[in-house]
């Protein structure tokens, strides 16, 4: 390669067809996840004091039940006069975060504000509503989304995504394939840079997200100590490592690029391995060495394509040996790719019609439709166009050129809807959430009782009741009955006997909760003939 032609491989593939339909792609993406909310992937089920609960006086702790265990990040108290009281004493116990309340509060409307992180390294925050005595207009903030921090988290994660696989996927392909190693090392030299330049920024926006903070706070020592405390962290310090082996392969001793090429390679595996949706899903023996075969899968085969590419273009003669070696491998790799990819899309959506119901689901569908373009792409350029360039033929050579420049734009487009996954739950996680009971305690000076509803939206569902005393002792009831209304959609009580298998539980089974919302739920106690107890409370039952 000459001077004069060694600075066109820096520029890279000059490809311009599709270059709008990348941006269409991005567009689309955004159209794809605004219609439902950003979820997190943990969900809470139940809180005390139940949302909407009006107490007689203050408790002596909160709890918070989430579909999935979460570590807390920022829990608030926000009193009636609109002043906020941080809640720095919690416990977790299993799906339940204890909270310590720590003073007496005063009648009104309590907000219990709370901000915590699930295990695949997203946040969730929301609120709950008491008061004491009686209700109060409490300051109540409503629930905003920062588009410019959303839009620098997305970007971030699209040039990480581009550092690891197109950066250290190239270090890897220029070591183990190339036969002139010159042309396409700047580029990858640039992909890698960027993903250095990306991965503390996308660290530093994942504590702003985590604890709901602007992006002037983005220098906050707080902000990055919350950072690295999530498993995102681990993800950003094995991606640099990556990066950083990467960057060594490219200009260390001959000897040693093979080894530090496939030791990054191997990294980027375990970075995506270490966080994320799929990586949390369970079984994890299972899921976390797919998303680590998947992710290596990517990088080769994304990497591959810019050196190759700028090979071709440049340097024909020597990038017939480059070209032989990818094709031998990448029929291989794509399996590995394919097969994994199918096995976390089972798991992660479970049912056909979450690829249309949810926006998870709707950004798969657009990332296959990307797939399918290019493993049709791919096709041809394996079965239809390398042996005519392994030959030779000029003309081939140009078209296969131009061929792997579209596929790059194709892969770049995949990156981008796969880092919009980071604002969308998986349909696995929201079933979970489903499913989850809802639990309400009832306390009076004659009886006490816990009753949950499983599962805890509208449908058919199961009730249990432990019976207490107002104080805690054993109650043999006669008799237990359930009775649901909800004045306010025109549903008079319904009335189902409950039964007792013999584990101390009251139960009605085949019950069916016509629709969602806010019930009166009532439990008639028989204790004896002469004598029935008669407790209630507010039940709020979710959406199908």
């Amino acid at each position: 390669m000459n001077a004069a032609t060694f600075p066109a491989c820096l520029n890279g593939l000059r490809i311009r067809p599709l270059t709008s339909g990348l941006l269409a792609a991005f567009m689309l993406m955004a159209l794809l996840v605004l219609p439902g909310r950003a979820f997190a992937h943990a969900a809470l089920v139940a809180t005390d004091p139940a949302d909407g609960a009006v107490l007689a006086q203050g408790p002596s702790q909160f709890s918070l039940t989430f579909s999935e265990p979460v570590s807390p990040l920022v829990l608030t108290l926000v009193r009636p006069d609109g002043t906020q009281l941080p809640l720095t004493s919690s416990r977790l116990d299993g799906l339940t975060l204890a909270i310590d309340n720590p003073e007496t509060l005063k009648s009104g409307t309590h907000v219990l504000s709370w901000r915590v992180i699930s295990e695949d390294g997203h946040p969730v925050g929301g609120s709950a509503l008491f008061s004491i005595g009686a209700p109060s207009a409490a300051p109540i903030a409503a629930e905003t989304v920062d588009w410019t921090l959303r839009t620098a988290i997305w970007v971030g994660k699209l040039l990480l995504y581009a550092g690891l696989f197109l950066g250290v996927g190239g270090a890897f392909s220029l070591a183990w394939l190339a036969e002139y190693r010159r042309c396409g090392r700047r580029f990858v030299i640039g992909a890698l840079l960027c993903g250095l330049a990306a991965a503390p920024f996308s660290l530093g926006f994942q504590g702003l997200d985590a604890l709901g903070a602007p992006l002037a706070r983005f220098t906050a020592p707080v902000v990055w100590k919350t950072a690295l405390e999530t498993s995102f962290g681990w993800t950003v310090l094995v991606a640099l490592a990556a990066l950083g082996l990467a960057l060594l392969s490219l200009a260390g001793p001959r000897a040693s690029r093979k080894l530090l090429a496939l030791a990054g390679l191997v990294g980027v595996g375990a970075a995506l391995a270490a966080s994320g949706h799929a990586s949390a899903a369970e079984p994890q023996w299972l899921t976390r060495p797919l998303v680590f075969l998947h992710g290596t899968a990517i990088a080769f085969w994304a990497g591959a394509l810019a050196p190759l590419g700028l090979a071709l273009r440049y340097q024909p003669a020597e990038a017939k040996v480059f070209l032989r070696r990818f094709s031998r491998l990448i029929l291989p790799v794509v399996a590995v790719l394919a097969a994994s990819g199918i096995v976390l899309a089972i798991i992660q959506v479970q049912t056909p019609a979450a690829l249309v119901n949810t926006a998870y689901g709707r950004l798969l569908l657009l990332k296959l439709a990307l797939l399918l373009f290019l493993f049709t792409l791919a096709s041809v350029n394996r079965w239809t166009l390398t042996a005519p360039a392994e030959a030779g033929d000029t003309e081939v050579q140009r078209r296969l050129v131009r061929s792997i420049g579209i596929e790059t734009l194709i892969v770049l487009a995949v990156f981008g809807v796969a880092a919009g996954w980071r604002f969308t739950p998986p349909p696995r996680a929201l079933a979970i959430a489903a499913a989850q009971p809802v639990s309400i305690h009832i306390h009076t000076l004659q009886a006490m009782a816990d009753l949950s509803i499983t599962p805890g939206h509208a449908g058919q569902v199961a009730a249990s009741m432990v019976i207490m005393t107002g104080d805690f002792g054993p109650l043999d009831a006669k008799q237990v009955t359930l009775v649901l209304s909800k004045p306010d959609s025109g549903i008079e009580p319904i009335r189902r006997p409950a039964t007792k298998p013999g584990d101390g539980t009251w139960r009605v089974d085949n019950l069916v909760i016509p629709l969602p919302g806010r019930w009166n739920a009532r439990l008639d106690i028989l204790v004896s003939d002469f004598e029935m107890v008669k407790i209630e409370a507010p039940i709020d039952i979710r959406a199908d």
